[in-house]
């Protein structure tokens, strides 16, 4: 026979409500939910704090999880990075090169020596052969350039042939790199003809020339400078001597080895008793 003091619907053990709560029937406790996978702690998420006991076991609260990025609406911001590793701002706008400065124009080529194509050089050519070995004109200047053998027979067919009676002047010129250094250049004018025509010639130095004195008497005291200048002798020249400096001064100041500033100072002191100031 059953004891019917025994409640038909005894309450477990483990299912007891504490003191002073109201049991809750027997439709409405419900199983122990299973235990879902604790997400794994982040450095950044704090865990959730223990639920205080109520009326009836409820499910702990789960950790919302972190809201991933969305790859097409938002970027995650860049990283700060140290004062080290900073790039330098660019410049807000590159200042451009200057411009190049333009080229000077090309220098324009200078006149050339052009034929001379005249009855005078073709006369003294058949009559002297390769001893004219040259006949141009440059600038419009006409000019002969003739062996140093013939030249005293040049000048005195220019004089009693081509009437070329004047003798304008006796120069010379120094290249001291070519082996005949010195070219020894007579200037003749016409009166009649009104005409105008250098005659030159090339020597060696230490190579002496005639004379022209006894062609033009004026050559007198033109070849003396070139011998003052140059250091160049005219053989039977009437008073081959200097004519610009004193007598005893020593070299010749238009050779191109003498310095532009250089004097005769040993001359200076023993002439003016006074010491150079070159």
């Amino acid at each position: 026979m059953p004891d019917e003091t025994k409640d038909p619907n005894p309450v477990l053990p483990e299912s007891k409500a504490p003191e002073g709560a109201t049991p809750a029937a027997p439709s409405e406790i419900k199983p122990p939910a299973a235990k879902a996978a604790a997400p794994a702690p982040s450095s950044e998420a704090k865990p959730a704090e223990t639920p205080t006991a109520t009326t009836e076991k409820t499910e702990p609260a789960k950790a919302a999880p972190a809201a991933k990025p969305d790859a097409t609406t938002a970027k995650p911001a860049t990283p700060a990075t140290s004062a080290g590793d900073a790039k330098p701002a660019a410049p807000a706008a590159a200042a451009k090169p200057a411009a190049p400065a333009a080229k000077p124009p090309a220098k324009p080529e200078g006149p050339k020596p052009e034929p001379w194509d005249s009855e005078l050089g073709r006369k003294l050519k058949a009559q002297y052969g390769s001893g004219i070995k040259e006949a141009a004109t440059y600038v419009g200047q006409k000019y002969l350039v003739v062996d140093s053998s013939i030249v005293y027979e040049i000048l005195l067919c220019m004089r009693d042939d081509e009437l070329f009676d004047y003798l304008v002047d006796v120069t010379a010129v120094h290249y001291p790199k070519r082996e005949a250094q010195f070219d020894i250049v007579y200037i003749l004018y016409s009166f009649k003809n009104n005409e105008r025509v250098r005659v030159k010639t090339q020597i060696k130095d230490g190579e002496k020339l005639r004379t022209a004195v006894a062609i033009w008497p004026t050559a007198n005291w033109l070849e003396r400078e070139v011998f003052d200048m140059f250091g160049i002798e005219f053989e039977q020249h009437p008073d081959l001597k200097r004519i610009l400096l004193p007598e005893g001064w020593k070299g010749h100041p238009l050779r191109k080895e003498y310095p532009i500033l250089c004097q005769d100072q040993d001359w200076v002191k023993e002439n003016l008793g006074i010491e150079s100031g070159q």
